[in-house]
């Protein structure tokens, strides 16, 4: 009882503030937005140089290096990928210390489902499958595969194992926790009237039976009250899976979406089931620097993509070397653009474009954080676990990097803790954000983080701070079936192909690295049969 009053009251924070106050060293960091505003601003003039390159691939996150992997494995030597930053793997992007690597954006892939070869093959290549053969199931890594304790949730004064409420939770709400748990499971292996799964990955292998695609008409939560699920730790968990992978808010998402997150995980390895996970201590970094390795005489870093104008002779590209402020460009038989839609708009000057984007998308920002710490002293229950996240708390709690390292007695770790900024309206959030000062962010983290850990302010040794004020596109109603995506993956020249999670509506690795395969394979198509092609792989 003291030990939850505690918790609950700020008790514990009220004592470490009668003590002598301590700056904790460390910085925001993030990616160049003020580059990014130049394009924005429209201040740079025109290319007057330009360079011949068969293909130009515009962004090197993860659509962009998956590209340019594919072109690379079809034999294509003639490409250059340019990139905005001095490093590639957009929000898979991670750093490191002398403790550990760390994510600073996505940290782990569930188990692959096994109809995705392609992504399969890659995961070998990567030996995070190590055998195959096996009458058909895949072999994982153990060493990539999510050590134990994997996951925590504080609730009610206690961790109790795994992130679905249970402890201390009526016995009527845990019913409804159940029957959606269940419910889950039937869709998630549900197939509409043309034979496909009614939920799939990537999101276009889908089915288009009605009785499934007009869940993208309702928000998530609108459906939870239509099906009577009304518990209030059935809702916070959902809304908390919600802006865990979308940073969108359950009464904002599509209900398609959000029964997508639970539905469309099937895969299956001879040592693992499609809940568990695959995670290193960088995250997905481990998987972007094996995408750059596959390519990396093509890219081109700290290149500011100014324009992308279509042309008799080529897709011209414009670019920025910030550094010097020389402007440069490729004049490109095909140009990938592996960036968001509101980039693309502007590159391609296409007002229209940048209107309808404008009116219907929204992409959420995100607060991510690295904390150094030396032993944490802990609340009652389950021990420190991979993944440990606060019932009810505006942040996503946040993941142990260093858990995936053999070695286990550790004097320090490293923790990335995860706020999607959903309690304003994106722009404004941006904002917010942006002004916040590197001790107010400090001191919003610690003061969550003193309610689980007492000692936290003597215990941290340093936080960095990254800012991501685009991270994904969010799955809002309408946004998956109701034509928006097609719409925006219609491109302006037949020589332009587009390549970039916001398409597909989810912002998941696999999505990232089927759109880049089927841009190349556009490439591919049109240059073996000497026209455009606008039909995608999938």
């Amino acid at each position: 009882f003291i030990q939850l009053g505690a918790g609950l009251t700020g008790l514990s924070g009220y004592l470490v503030s009668c003590g002598e106050k301590r700056i904790i060293p460390g910085s925001i960091i993030g990616s160049n937005a003020t580059r990014g505003h130049l394009l924005r601003d429209n201040k740079i003039e025109r290319a007057t140089d330009f360079k011949k390159k068969e293909v130009v691939i515009v962004g090197g996150g993860i659509s962009g290096l998956s590209a340019a992997r594919w072109l690379r494995n079809k034999g294509m030597k003639d490409v250059a990928l340019l990139e905005l930053e001095d490093h590639t793997g957009g929000n898979a992007h991670f750093g490191s210390n002398g403790v550990s690597a760390y994510p600073w954006g996505a940290h782990y892939i569930p188990v692959p489902n096994n109809d995705l070869k392609e992504y399969l093959d890659f995961l070998s290549e990567c030996e995070v499958i190590v055998n195959t053969d096996t009458g058909g199931l895949p072999v994982y890594n153990e060493l990539s595969l999510c050590f134990d304790p994997q996951e925590r949730l504080y609730i009610n004064g206690r961790w109790q194992e795994g992130l679905i409420p249970q402890f201390g939770v009526p016995s009527e709400e845990l019913q409804q926790l159940e029957r959606f748990l269940q419910l889950m499971e039937q869709y998630r292996y549900a197939k509409g009237n043309d034979g496909k799964d009614a939920f799939s990955i990537p999101v276009d292998w889908s089915s288009k039976d009605p009785l499934y695609t007009r869940l993208d008409e309702l928000t998530m939560k609108t459906w939870m009250v239509q099906q009577g699920f009304t518990s209030g730790y059935l809702q916070e968990y959902i809304n908390y899976c919600c802006r865990d992978d979308f940073g969108t808010p359950m009464h904002q998402i599509s209900a398609w979406a959000g029964i997508h997150y639970f539905a469309s995980r099937k895969g299956k390895g001879l040592n693992a089931e499609h809940s568990d996970v695959l995670t290193w201590p960088e995250g997905n970094g481990f998987l972007a620097e094996n995408l750059r390795r596959a390519a990396s005489d093509f890219i081109e870093t700290n290149r500011l993509v100014i324009r992308v104008v279509p042309g008799k002779e080529g897709i011209d590209v414009e670019y920025l070397d910030p550094e010097s402020g020389k402007i440069s460009g490729y004049r490109a038989s095909h140009c990938i653009m592996a960036v968001p839609q509101f980039v693309a708009a502007r590159l391609l000057e296409d007002t229209a474009r940048q209107q309808f984007v404008k009116d219907k998308m929204q992409y959420s920002p995100w607060m991510v954080a690295n904390l150094t710490v030396e032993n944490l002293e802990e609340r009652s229950g389950v021990p420190l676990s991979w993944d440990n996240v606060l019932h009810g708390s505006q942040s996503l709690g946040y993941v142990e990097a260093s858990h995936q390292l053999v070695q286990q007695d550790k004097a320090q770790r490293n923790l990335t803790y995860y706020l999607p900024l959903t309690e304003e309206e994106p722009a404004a959030a941006r904002k917010t954000a942006q002004a916040k000062t590197h001790a107010q962010w400090v001191k919003k983290i610690l003061d969550e983080l003193r309610m689980v850990h007492p000692n936290i302010d003597e215990a941290v040794k340093e936080v960095n701070i990254l800012l991501w004020g685009h991270a994904m596109t969010q799955p809002l109603p309408g946004m998956i079936h109701g034509g928006l995506r097609q719409q925006l993956a219609i491109s302006p020249d037949p020589r332009i192909h587009f390549a970039h999670t916001d398409l597909a509506g989810i912002s998941i690795f696999e999505e990232a690295f089927y759109q880049g395969i089927g841009a190349a394979e556009r490439v591919v198509g049109s240059r073996e049969s000497g026209v455009g092609s606008q039909q995608p792989i999938l």
